[in-house]
């Protein structure tokens, strides 16, 4: 019997390209595990309704973690539009398959490094090494959505806040509501993470992300929580940031940070600017951490014009396999495997295009594990 089950979610697109990069490496390892394909993406929404079938959430608990490839995501309408006929008509909305895993299963935590590593052309500068705690659940993303926005909910709405006034007068169906939604548990446990592991590793400071001065209930919340958690951490300091100052300084400064904590839309937008600092979404490796279970992920797209070609860069999902290896305690294989990514980035011999290179992503996999 395997040590290990592994929820296999390779998803669509070039999912099922990097996916394979990660079982070969694997694989080389000889890492001791059982893999369990489940069903998601963009196919199954076409022809099921559902990117993400309950068949495919009844098997996660079977399994100690989930290695996920990438999907196909696109607005509402469009969506509806790719449905098969039979399902047409039927109500159906599409939502986001990895944020659904994320909610359903508590996944709160999302860590994001950026690393530079050496002779990486597309670095921004040498020597960023950061880490980014996004809160996974609440947020913005929450998906407490209306369009149109019922004229009843503006009614209610002007009982406690008094601005909801002038938009009472418009038609319903030209105003769309979202509505960002956080807990004092959900800061505290966000926050208590970024200083858990700048405690861990040696950082100095824990930067929190948010903009208090105009969202001042949800972005107040985060912040007075924030200073709160510091109290426990004399060793460490808190800076605390607006996102939009912060987006500048991170390019600015980038060496200055260490540990960054933010809210889901915050920590989703500084992810992405961290990643691009390191060489871009073929760099940039995430992992969904609930209290026992987890999800990991590259963060780049399922860019379906490159499927089944081999052509994208495969180091996000190598990454990724590597935080997996972390999470289970493997960490003798994830420095292994660490180990070989860096030489075949510093070596320069095989790289894929975006890197300058003619290189597929087999080829850059195979020239990894002769690096180990």
């Amino acid at each position: 019997m395997a040590k290990y089950k592994i929820a296999w979610l390779p998803g669509d697109g070039v999912g099922n390209d990097v996916m394979e990069c990660a079982r070969k490496v694997l694989d080389a390892l000889e890492f001791d595990a059982e893999y369990i394909h489940g069903d998601i993406g963009w196919e199954y929404w076409k022809h099921e309704g559902d990117g993400l079938p309950q068949r495919t959430l009844d098997m996660l608990p079977q399994t100690d973690c989930a290695l996920f490839g990438a999907i196909t995501s696109k607005p509402r309408d469009e969506a509806a539009e790719e449905l098969d006929e039979a399902l047409k008509g039927k109500g159906l909305v599409y939502t986001s398959p990895i944020v659904r895993l994320r909610q359903t299963l508590n996944l709160h935590t999302n860590t994001r490094p950026c690393k530079a590593y050496k002779n990486n052309p597309l670095n921004y500068k040498e020597d960023i090494d950061l880490i980014i705690f996004r809160e996974n659940t609440e947020g913005l993303y929450v998906g407490i959505e209306f369009h149109p926005v019922p004229k009843s909910l503006w009614v209610e709405m002007e009982k406690y806040q008094p601005k909801a006034k002038r938009f009472m007068d418009h038609d319903p169906n030209d105003v769309a509501m979202s509505c960002r939604v956080m807990t004092r548990e959900g800061c505290k446990n966000i926050v208590t993470r970024a200083f858990d592991y700048a405690k861990k590793f040696g950082y100095k400071s824990v930067t929190v992300v948010d903009k208090p001065n105009v969202l001042r209930e949800t972005g107040g919340l985060m912040i007075r929580t924030a200073r709160e958690v510091k109290k426990d951490y004399p060793g460490i300091e808190l800076w605390e940031t607006n996102i939009d100052a912060q987006c500048m300084w991170l390019l600015k400064n980038p060496m200055d940070y260490g540990v960054m904590v933010a809210e889901n839309m915050f920590g989703d937008i500084i992810s992405d600017l961290a990643a691009q600092l390191v060489g871009g979404l073929g760099f940039a490796a995430s992992g969904n951490i609930g209290d026992d279970y987890a999800v990991f992920e590259p963060t780049h797209g399922s860019a379906p014009k490159y499927a089944g070609m081999y052509k994208v860069n495969p180091m996000a999902m190598l990454l990724t396999t590597k935080m997996m290896l972390d999470w289970l305690g493997e960490t003798d294989l994830a420095d292994k495997l660490e180990g070989g990514i860096a030489k075949t980035i510093a070596d320069a011999k095989v790289r894929t295009y975006d890197m300058g290179g003619s290189a597929t992503s087999l080829e850059v996999t195979d020239e990894i594990i002769r690096n180990f």
